[in-house]
Parts: C-alpha cells; sequence; structure tokens
C-alpha cells in the first residue's frame, strides 16, 4: 500500500469571500453560535486534507482522467478542491442548487 504524502493546503480568493457569505446566512438564518460552529466544521474538514486528500470523491461536475477535482459535502455546500502535486487548493464553497455553469468555472481558478 502506498504511503500519502502530506500537502500544503492552500485556499483561494474566492473561496475566501464565499466563506462569508457562508458564515452571514448562517448567521442570520440560524444564529452566530451555529454559524461559528459551521465555519469551524468546515475548517476541520479542510485543514485535514493535508493528508486526507484522496477521501473524498472526484467532482462529478468536473471529471478529469487522473481525478484532481474533488469535493466534500457539508450540509447544502460543496467544497471543491483540486489536487495538484505540489499542494491541495480550495476552490470554493457553494451552495448545492447552484448552477452546473457554476461548478464548471472553478476550473480557471489559478493560486
Amino acid at each position: 500500500m502506498d504511503a500519502i504524502t502530506s500537502k500544503e493546503v492552500k485556499v483561494s480568493e474566492f473561496f475566501d469571500i464565499d466563506i462569508i457569505d457562508v458564515f452571514t446566512y448562517g448567521e442570520e438564518t440560524f444564529g452566530t453560535m451555529a454559524a461559528k460552529s459551521f465555519i469551524a466544521d468546515i475548517y476541520s474538514h479542510i485543514w485535514s486534507l493535508d493528508v486526507s486528500y484522496l477521501v473524498y470523491p472526484e467532482c462529478r461536475f468536473l471529471p478529469t482522467k487522473n481525478k484532481i477535482y474533488r469535493n466534500i459535502i457539508l450540509g447544502s455546500y460543496l467544497i471543491i478542491y483540486r489536487v495538484t502535486d505540489q499542494r491541495i487548493e480550495i476552490l470554493r464553497i457553494l451552495r448545492a442548487e447552484c448552477s452546473i455553469s457554476r461548478i464548471r468555472s472553478t476550473r480557471s481558478i489559478k493560486l
């Protein structure tokens, strides 16, 4: 069995903007404590990707031969990340009901 190498985790500017929207929506809908708890859960999943990046499935909206685009589903959110040789790139966090074209646009995000 091959050992999984640890990789640096880097987040995009788009993710930084998205996470503010997630918090704002959560705070308005469920309250500050619930929003903070959900954001902590999101970051817990993201920072564990340094070694567990292959645990999550390929993003079915972004298929590639080498399965570099993967996603984490948390509640009604989809966290999309890209696996490269050097690092894990967290691209976006989107609501599950967003359009497929919006999901596909994450391919063009550069870090």
